[in-house]
């Protein structure tokens, strides 16, 4: 196992070089730079120095070269002295990516806004994985029974309406009419948690989004568990097992659910990365200030170095995810073999 961990974070490297080479040549094609937001009035030989002196002119090449070692040299170095408060390499500080609208290192506010999305994205997700399991596992074994219609209804209903209704929808009937919950997410809340007052505004301020979120992921991944624990239930195995006088919850726990997480395991890991992401739609309609409110800001306001950053720290969390899923394959399945 860990010499196929070590070979496949080696061939990531290359992947996520070729990634990022994407992505910079696709934004680098894109209109703008910080020189057309300044006053009409400054002469045009002005502008061009300033296009000269932030490197605008350069090759791609130059461009890119320098972008990555922004990237995978200067910000992990400022990083790791800003986490544990010492010196690695050079004292000085490191030059940083720039955001162009708040004139900020990007990293910097993409920092601040990891809790946001993780405060309601991630507690979503963790809720959904935690109720979608158990419902489609229930389903397959008791196929077409009544708590499995009801469970094939909700799901089908949970994956069909689109988050922006449910979202909206809820905020109509919970904060407008029943007056609840509020209808947006305060983020500038900080939890007091020697206050019960503080703890409950944050739950109450988080429940709808979480609310909303949960049923859509549990919506997918139940439906992908039911029809893997399905496939499997009539398996050769499964009946040798219960020809072997095996307890049923042995059965189903230890054989048939274990062999049956391999497809949700895949759904799962590339969910987590959503976290990070942010359901877009759903930090808009609550006004999560998240990073995927960022990354819409952000190219709203054309700051391409900002979307450039938030572009391959997604990719990059999708390919360690898909890592980790690898690995998770031959806990589940001992028949999976990476030697």
């Amino acid at each position: 196992m860990g010499k196929y961990v070590i070979r496949r974070s080696l061939f990531a490297i290359p992947t996520l070089a070729a990634i990022s080479l994407i992505i910079f040549a696709i934004l680098d094609l894109a209109p703008g730079d910080p020189t057309s937001q300044l006053p009409l009035n400054v002469p045009v030989e002005v502008r061009d120095r300033i296009r000269e002196a932030l490197g605008f002119d350069d090759p791609f090449l130059v461009k890119y070269l320098k972008w990555m070692k922004l990237m995978f040299i200067n910000e992990p170095i400022n990083a790791f002295n800003s986490l544990f408060g010492t010196c690695l390499g050079n004292c000085e500080d490191p030059d940083r990516i720039i955001s162009w609208s708040s004139r900020t290192p990007a990293f910097s506010i993409i920092i601040e806004r990891i809790p946001q999305t993780v405060w309601v994205l991630g507690i979503a997700l963790v809720f959904g994985i935690a109720i979608a399991i158990p419902v489609g596992v229930i389903s397959a074994y008791k196929q077409y029974s009544a708590f499995d219609n009801i469970g094939t209804f909700v799901t089908m209903v949970g994956f069909s309406l689109p988050v922006f209704f449910t979202g909206l929808l809820s905020i109509i009937i919970f904060s407008v009419w029943l007056k609840w919950f509020p209808s947006f997410y305060t983020t500038t809340h900080v939890v007091d948690w020697t206050s019960w007052s503080s703890i409950w505004f944050q739950i109450k301020q988080m429940l709808l989004p979480v609310a909303v979120l949960s049923l859509f992921n549990a919506a997918a991944l139940s439906r992908f568990t039911r029809a893997s624990m399905l496939d499997n239930l009539n398996q050769d195995y499964v009946r040798t097992a219960r020809s072997k006088g095996l307890p049923e919850n042995k059965v189903v726990v230890t054989h048939v659910m274990r062999n049956s997480m391999i497809p949700v395991v895949t759904l799962i890991a590339l969910q987590v990365p959503g976290i990070f992401a942010g359901a877009i739609i759903t930090e808009q309609i609550f006004r999560i200030n998240g990073l995927g409110q960022l990354l819409i800001t952000s190219i709203n306001s054309a700051d391409i170095p900002m979307v450039q950053t938030l572009t391959f720290i997604f990719a990059f969390l999708i390919v360690l995810f898909n890592l980790i899923a690898d690995v998770t394959y031959g806990l589940l399945d001992p028949r999976i073999r990476y030697d």
